[in-house]
């Protein structure tokens, strides 16, 4: 079906209800696998939403559920506030995919956001890394105005 990239609309409710918190909380980045059946974007409620379709991505070395997102930093640019992640690196892994979740392990694997690759990318007993965007209001992957 399709991946579109975006925050999800539960996350925006919850972390206003007090649910998350980005810098203590165990955020997770599970991979969405190539052509996956199901639609996946702002109505994204769950890392359930993705496995419930069977649609994460499987291969050699790649473990169910992704990997813990490393060195989460807050901050500030003007009037937006943002968050920002080291680059995830998948490690000597034989896995194909064309997007992936975000979502909050510690709270019952509550969705944050949804990212489209834009094409499949792909390792064959490499490394995948996932680069994260500049942090700053303009392009951090997560951010409020």
């Amino acid at each position: 079906m399709a991946i579109t990239t975006a925050m999800c609309t539960s996350f925006k409710q919850e972390l206003l209800g007090g649910t998350h918190d980005l810098d203590t909380d165990v955020i997770k980045l599970a991979l969405i696998k190539a052509s996956p059946s199901g639609t996946y974007g702002a109505a994204t409620t769950n890392y359930s939403n993705v496995t419930g379709n069977s649609d994460e991505a499987s291969g050699t070395g790649y473990s169910a559920g992704g990997q813990v997102l490393d060195g989460a930093t807050i901050s500030t640019g003007g009037t937006t506030a943002f968050v920002d992640f080291t680059d995830e690196v998948f490690a000597d892994v034989t896995v194909s995919a064309s997007g992936c979740i975000i979502y909050n392990s510690t709270k019952a694997n509550r969705a944050i956001a949804v990212i489209d690759f834009g094409g499949t990318v792909s390792a064959t007993a490499g490394d995948l890394t996932i680069e994260f965007p500049t942090a700053n209001a303009s392009n951090a992957v997560i951010r409020i105005a």
